[in-house]
């Protein structure tokens, strides 16, 4: 047994790890801190530490996934590079929804219909998401699970604040549920595939061009006005957290 598996909380703290993640679409949109010209300072602080995780963490995680399922036996596609390829399909995937979102939100001839159906696909997708974090959890590679959670809880504050820019009430309405279920879903599919080396191989590379995507997208609009050092401090602070825990 590995030193890492040793040392692994115990379901219960994992569990209870799920809930805090799961309630903060709920809480999120009480903080007070979204929907401000310029851009809260708290907000570019959660964008940069959840990207110093990606970087600092992840990132090794996913330049050994094609190790990983080439030690099951399976063929790796496109060598070395898979895991690199896999994030970046993670990304392009968010940009391509940020993209419809916001053509659906500034194109006034759109019906109901449309819009609703480029809500649900865009939360759909935030769903996976979130279920994808739920489940990596249980991931044994993790080196503090606490970290990860408060990256990703974080992470969670930025995307939420973004959602409900697009969407509004019907986000306040339905899509926070629908992600705050989606982390017990994807924690609960997790315990059941306990172990999955494959699977994580495929999920932690797709979460991490996702989460720098849905970072970058929220802080690079120049109408944000969003606060840089806020978001180096951030980054800087946690990614000095991260080497010395």
């Amino acid at each position: 047994m590995s030193p890492s598996e040793s040392a692994a909380p115990a379901a219960g703290v994992l569990f209870a790890y799920a809930i805090v993640l799961a309630l903060v679409h709920f809480f999120a949109g009480r903080l007070g801190i979204g929907d401000r010209i310029p851009r809260s300072r708290w907000l570019s602080i959660a964008g940069g530490v959840s990207v110093a995780y990606v970087f600092v963490h992840l990132l090794p995680e996913i330049h050994d996934a094609a190790a990983t399922i080439d030690r099951h036996g399976l063929p790796v596609p496109l060598g070395e590079q898979y895991g690199y390829l896999v994030a970046l399909v993670g990304f392009v995937t968010f940009y391509g929804l940020e993209q419809l979102a916001r053509r659906a939100n500034a194109d006034n001839s759109s019906g109901d219909a449309v819009a609703a159906g480029v809500f649900w696909l865009h939360l759909g997708a935030f769903a996976v998401y979130n279920a994808i974090v739920g489940s990596l959890l249980w991931d044994p590679e993790l080196d503090s699970v606490a970290l990860f959670v408060v990256a990703m809880a974080l992470h969670f504050v930025v995307t939420d604040d973004g959602l409900r820019e697009h969407y509004g009430r019907l986000y306040h309405r339905r899509g926070r549920w629908l992600l705050s279920v989606a982390v017990l879903v994807g924690f609960g599919a997790g315990y059941a595939l306990e172990g999955t080396e494959l699977l994580i191989a495929v999920f932690l590379p797709f979460l991490a061009g996702g989460v720098v995507l849905n970072v970058i997208k929220e802080e690079l609009p120049s109408d944000r006005e969003s606060r840089f050092w806020a978001f180096a401090l951030g980054g800087g602070g946690y990614a000095a957290l991260l080497f010395f825990v």
